[in-house]
């Protein structure tokens, strides 16, 4: 597919939906990528998918030195269902806006590190040997990749990550570590009206257990734990003898990490007569700024005051991405080199058509440099 006409190709990418658990739409994606290095120097792997999720893809690019190479890491899954192109969030250009569902996250960043990829292997003039990974699970947490990209990240001088770029096109050097945990609480039922004192309420206890765990979060030390998904009761007279809910733990450190997973792992009930039972842990750990990743970030500066911008990165983002998994193996990782925007995992989400020329030419620096 020629590269003349970002906006066009582009496009083509988000009509082709790929929510995360729609394998059919995310080997699709994998299929384009494919197909746009078919009869380049890059060598092409395709790993199958497992677990009713889509596959994994990874280009090659460089000579083989046996040295540590330069990698790449996007996604192609999206958070948005299947239609959302149709209806709710069609493809279309409004102005410097590019519309569509999963533009700015990442689909815009993956094409335009991909145009800088093939630039740089036709022209042979990488420094060391070159990985692209491609993932299809990144939306979920990485559940089927995430040995795949330590693998990857064990073998590369640096990581460079495609996620979308934060306001005014600065990028990523720190992320909080994510943990996400689910809680079941057992009661007893009982008729609410005839046998009310019998019943120990499972809602109950929950509401104690979610106020306290609420209660954890410390902004001071970049702890933030939410309840945002619970459920429980058995009907409109009945002491309810189930509850549920779902935590998201976000923190800066991997020792908060560790003691917020023990905290939550070991909940007891207020009242004895209800079973609390907890799973779940660090999903993702904390991605620290090393001195080797801020060493990575000011190349990256350099590269980008040449193309002629003034490249910033962002205090420590609450999200997490594929570069959590680099950084913590203490690979230097840069983060957020997508295209720049607006709105991710929303129905108003847009990329800056302005963006991508700039956001090719700092990767493909980085490509050369590194």
């Amino acid at each position: 597919m020629s590269t003349s006409d970002p906006v066009s190709a582009l496009s083509v990418w988000l009509a082709l939906e790929s929510p995360t658990h729609h394998a059919p739409g995310v080997n699709g994606m994998m299929d384009l990528v494919a197909g746009e290095v078919a009869g380049l120097p890059i060598a092409v792997e395709r790993i199958p998918g497992r677990d009713g999720l889509g596959d994994s893809l990874i280009l090659r690019a460089g000579r083989a030195t046996g040295e540590a190479g330069l990698a790449v890491m996007s996604h192609l899954d999206t958070v948005h269902p299947v239609g959302t192109s149709t209806r709710d969030l069609p493809v279309r250009v409004e102005g410097d806006r590019l519309y569509g569902p999963g533009v700015y996250d990442m689909k815009g960043g993956a094409y335009l590190a991909l145009q800088a990829f093939k630039q740089v292997a036709l022209a042979g003039t990488a420094k060391r040997p070159l990985v692209f990974l491609f993932t299809p699970d990144e939306e979920i947490g990485s559940p089927t990749t995430r040995g795949l990209i330590e693998e990857i990240g064990r073998k590369s001088a640096a990581v460079l990550v495609t996620e979308p770029a934060r306001e005014g096109g600065k990028i990523v050097t720190a992320r909080k570590g994510v943990g996400r945990f689910e809680v079941k609480l057992e009661g007893r039922p009982a008729h609410s009206g005839a046998r009310h004192a019998d019943g120990r309420s499972a809602i109950r206890e929950a509401a104690h257990q979610i106020l306290a765990i609420e209660g954890l979060t410390d902004y001071a030390r970049g702890v933030t734990t939410t309840v945002a998904l619970m459920g429980g009761g058995t009907a409109a007279n009945v002491i309810p003898q189930h509850a549920w809910f779902s935590v998201d733990l976000r923190v800066a450190t991997a020792a908060d990490g560790a003691a917020l997973e023990r905290e939550i792992l070991g909940l007891t009930p207020r009242d004895p007569d209800v079973r609390i039972s907890v799973s779940g842990g660090m999903n993702r750990p904390p991605y620290e700024k090393s001195p080797e990743g801020a060493a990575l970030f000011e190349t990256a500066k350099r590269i980008a005051a040449g193309i002629g911008f003034d490249l910033q990165d962002c205090p420590m983002t609450g999200g997490g991405s594929d570069g959590n998994f680099t950084a913590a193996l203490g690979v230097p990782t840069l983060d957020g080199l997508g295209i720049d925007g607006e709105g991710a995992h929303t129905l108003s989400e847009y990329a800056l058509i302005s963006s991508i020329a700039p956001r090719q030419a700092l990767i493909k620096g980085l490509l050369e440099t590194v």
